[in-house]
């Protein structure tokens, strides 16, 4: 009984670029709709309208950051976290060698 109703997590897939560009095509033709496509395909729908938002945000349909500066925006936040961590260890050192020079 315990065991009804939960579904096993799928494992987490990837799928290329020009996959999604394929899948957003079939969504905008408007033969099909997301879910179908979605079922079609074996993919969560969920994940097929993000795919088809950021297709309308890359090409200006609609407001939001696009691709590229959702890649930008990742790189600047790993860069700066980085650079903080570095910070903190120059703090230590500067603290550690002013106790040691006294």
């Amino acid at each position: 009984m315990e065991s009804m109703g939960k579904k096993k997590p799928r494992p987490r897939r990837s799928f290329t670029p020009e996959f999604k560009a394929e899948i957003v095509e079939l969504c905008r033709r408007g033969d099909r709709t997301i879910g179908q496509v979605a079922r079609d395909f074996d993919l969560t729908e969920t994940a097929v309208r993000l795919w088809v938002s950021q297709a309308q945000v890359d090409d200006g349909e609609k407001d939001g950051l696009t691709s590229v500066e959702r890649d930008e925006l990742a790189l600047l936040r790993r860069e700066n976290r980085r650079l903080r961590e570095d910070v903190e260890v120059l703090k230590r050192a500067t603290a550690f060698f002013a106790k040691e020079t006294r």
